[in-house]
């Protein structure tokens, strides 16, 4: 993998993506108790409909040509009479009839989780309750659920190609059978203002659900940007501390020597000005990090990068320490085995902040630093004898160990520090590593 990428992952910040509408927003428990209050009524009526077996029609259709046509009457003053009403009465009802009836609105429960599928259901419904008799108020019903189903199916499913055939050949499907039922004057009003409604309801919530996309995006980098000031601050605090720590010492100690003891002081002066320019040599590391894109040249080449601290380099680590007076002792257990780039450098970074706690924290202490490569996970300590905190270290806000936590979180690792019970203060790290 090139630095750039390996970078961007270690940024992890979204990008500004076009907003997606495949994935609904929660269901509330009020939309939840319309669908289903929706598919309870649906229901109820579609089967009372079809239980309603007789009807009323006027004596002569076009439809029924064993009943002769009315005689036309001339013109006259008075309006003629009436034709006469005939009463039809259906076979009785069948249990899957019944069935059926319910199955045409009982999936609208469903139309907002899996609206396709709830189409394709209410649909199969509609045929099959029509290969027998369907009484009138009963087609009116299973229509309006088709309807519902089929506005649910255009607003809520993601697949847009599969709806768009869905609801054409639904609506070839209607036409052929046919399934429209026959709509009296009464009905007109009812057919024209239930799309319209279905359509403005359908705009509204899409536009909801645009402006909570939106919120959830700007909330997301805004998290994002949070956490990665997290980062860069524990990223420069570990960079920084440690080396100005021992420089803040070294010129210290050079100060209070320089008149009695210039060679001391010279060599005091030398730690301080190498202390120095390994702490800019690791900023101008971090500071490439962040400046690196994704394509271009690497800016790594341009300011000369040292590559990341690892375990190889804790004897230069615990040499620096030594020459501030603080008596180190590394010991290192078990097979060194090959580690991965963060979790070397998470390692490293416990041994630095023990280390530079000890420097701040315990004037004339002694420190034991033990790494041991155990099968299937790293373990770090750093224990210091106690002491005294030094004139200029102060309280400290516990800012490292608390980026130390997080660091090691990424990899599954853990962070336990405190004081001992004989006195000092120990910090220890267990990493999980995958054997080879």
């Amino acid at each position: 993998m090139s630095r750039g990428k390996s970078v961007l992952r270690w940024l992890r910040v979204p990008s500004r993506e076009p907003l997606s509408f495949g994935v609904l927003p929660r269901l509330s428990r009020w939309d939840a108790a319309a669908d289903a209050s929706i598919a309870l009524v649906l229901a109820v009526c579609t089967v009372l409909g079809d239980l309603d077996r007789s009807y009323v029609e006027l004596a002569w259709q076009p439809e029924r040509p064993d009943v002769p046509p009315p005689v036309e009457v001339p013109a006259l003053p008075v309006p003629p009479p009436p034709l006469p009403a005939v009463q039809y009465t259906l076979p009785p009802v069948e249990l899957w009839e019944l069935v059926a009836a319910v199955l045409t609105a009982l999936p609208l429960l469903l139309r907002r989780r899996f609206p396709l599928a709830v189409y394709g259901a209410a649909l199969g419904a509609t045929v099959l309750l029509h290969q027998g008799d369907v009484a009138k108020d009963a087609t009116t019903v299973v229509f309006a659920s088709g309807l519902i189903a089929a506005y649910s199916a255009a607003l809520y499913s993601p697949h847009r190609k599969a709806t768009a055939v869905s609801l054409c050949a639904g609506v070839a499907l209607y036409a052929a059978m046919p399934l429209v039922p026959d709509v009296d004057g009464a009905l007109v009003p009812v057919l024209v203002l239930l799309p319209v409604a279905l359509a403005a309801h359908g705009l509204h919530s899409w536009r909801q659900r645009a402006r909570a996309l939106r919120e959830e995006q700007q909330a997301a980098l805004r998290r994002a940007v949070e956490q990665e000031r997290s980062r860069i601050a524990r990223e420069l605090h570990d960079v920084v501390t440690h080396n100005v720590s021992m420089m803040t010492i070294q010129a210290g100690a050079a100060r209070k020597v320089l008149d009695t003891a210039p060679e001391q002081a010279r060599e005091a002066m030398l730690a301080v000005e190498a202390a120095g320019r390994s702490a800019m040599s690791e900023l101008r590391h971090v500071m490439g990090l962040l400046t690196m894109a994704a394509d271009g040249p690497d800016p790594a080449t341009d300011v000369d990068l040292a590559p990341q601290p690892g375990l190889d380099r804790l004897e230069e680590l615990a040499r620096r320490v030594r020459e501030t007076g603080v008596p180190v002792e590394l010991t290192v257990r078990g097979a060194p085995a090959e580690l991965p780039a963060g979790v070397d450098l998470a390692a490293y970074r416990v041994v630095q902040e023990g280390l530079t706690n000890a420097v701040k924290h315990a004037a004339g202490a002694s420190v034991s630093v033990v790494v041991e490569h155990a099968p299937g996970e790293l373990r770090v300590e750093v224990t210091d004898t106690g002491g005294p905190p030094r004139p200029p270290a102060g309280t400290g806000g516990g800012r490292g160990l608390m980026g130390l936590r997080e660091r090691l979180a990424v990899y599954g690792g853990t962070l336990h520090a405190g004081r001992r019970p004989r006195g000092g203060y120990r910090v220890r790290a267990v990493i999980p590593v995958e054997e080879p």
